[in-house]
């Protein structure tokens, strides 16, 4: 799994997820396992991320510098 995605459903999460936003995602096996993504989202409170269905991003390949910049970032 890659370790950002663009988010292409906020319905059931508005507030916490903007439709088309990069997000960074945390590797988690056993969430992966229930087809779910643990993501660090707007909240940002919480540093485990939180988890959310797959089916509401798609994995994306950024440039290493881009990736870069959102890792320090934290993003």
């Amino acid at each position: 799994m890659s370790d950002f995605v663009i988010c292409i459903n906020n319905d059931s999460n508005p507030a916490s997820l903007i439709l088309g936003k990069v997000y960074r995602t945390l590797q988690d096996a056993e969430a992966e396992a229930h087809n779910m993504l643990r993501v660090i989202d707007e909240d940002k409170s919480e540093p485990d991320g939180y988890l959310y269905p797959a089916s509401m991003f798609v994995p994306i390949d950024l440039p290493e510098a881009a990736e870069r910049v959102l890792m320090a970032t934290g993003n």
